[in-house]
């Protein structure tokens, strides 16, 4: 019996579109959140949860994500000479141990069920997460690692879940809920981005999946769902009835940092809780409001 999430998937193939130009040469997934990309942060919350492998699904122009988790030699031995010893240690937590990260390529955009699908072979017949690291979650146990004590209780399926007013209902998969006790939702039904009339609530999926590896059995059917893509939500709910199935409302604050003003202000928050940025930027922040709703 498997006693522990070993391993963990981001899908990192998406374009970015929303961030262009930026992302036109550089992946969304390395875009900066104060001084560390999105995707180091999705690490850090797995390394936090007792993960120890690292898969990544990535399509064409991603190879930047493959070298920020490698040494580099040269810009190590620079630092090393100049006696650089914070850029030393903060080069240090880039890195990922020797085999445990591996690379796997979507080669056509189809969706985020088949983004999971082309780890089916890395992943093999054991439970695992998944991370999407475009929704970040500030809090210092993690998000994962909250829902890998609610999956040790539960065990099946377990999503991660918050609250969305109407006007965001449609850009979310929404669970149907049954026993809620607060923090643990049993999970009845799934629904991908229904119209606001039709969704069961308003408890929307955000970014955090531990599965059962059954999801493959459901995935490689390849049904196409909304977007005419193959559908991550739609897979899940056929496992419905045959796997424990349940949503945890977790701790923390969220950041949609695939939206540009939860990009902001994930920077923002994330700064404010630096020692060493933090004040200086309380003290900036009155000076902001000269710009606000005024014409450039």
């Amino acid at each position: 019996m498997v006693e522990k999430i070993r391993k963990v998937v981001f899908p990192v193939a998406g374009l970015g579109s929303r961030f262009l130009p930026a992302t036109k040469s550089v992946p969304k997934e390395m875009l900066p959140v104060v001084d560390r990309p999105l995707i180091d942060y999705a690490v850090e919350e797995a390394r936090k949860a007792g993960v120890e492998h690292f898969v990544f699904v990535t399509g064409r122009g991603k190879g930047a994500i493959e070298d920020y988790f490698d040494h580099a030699f040269e810009l190590e031995t620079t630092l090393s000479e100049r006696n650089k010893e914070a850029a030393l240690k903060a080069l240090s937590t880039t890195q990922l141990s020797h085999g445990s990260a591996s690379f796997v390529r979507q080669q056509k955009p189809l969706g985020l069920g088949h983004a999971i699908w082309c780890a089916r072979d890395i992943i093999g017949d054991e439970p695992f997460a998944v991370i999407l690291p475009d929704e970040l979650v500030l809090h210092e146990q993690g998000c994962l690692a909250q829902m890998v004590d609610a999956w040790h209780s539960h065990g099946g399926n377990v999503v991660a879940v918050a609250e969305v007013p109407d006007d965001q209902v449609g850009q979310y998969g929404i669970v149907a809920p049954g026993k809620d006790d607060g923090r643990i939702v049993e999970v009845k039904g799934l629904v991908e981005k229904p119209a606001v009339k039709d969704a069961p609530s308003r408890l929307a999926l955000t970014g955090r999946y531990i599965l059962s590896p059954s999801v493959f059995d459901e995935l490689k059917k390849g049904a196409i769902g909304a977007g005419g893509e193959i559908q991550l939500t739609d897979a899940m709910a056929s496992t419905i009835g045959s796997v424990p199935f349940h949503a945890v409302r977790f701790d923390g604050a969220r950041f949609d940092c695939g939206d540009k003003a939860g990009y902001l202000a994930a920077n923002i928050a994330y700064a404010l809780q630096r020692d060493d940025i933090g004040p200086k930027l309380v003290d900036l922040i009155p000076q902001l409001k000269d710009f606000v709703l005024k014409e450039c």
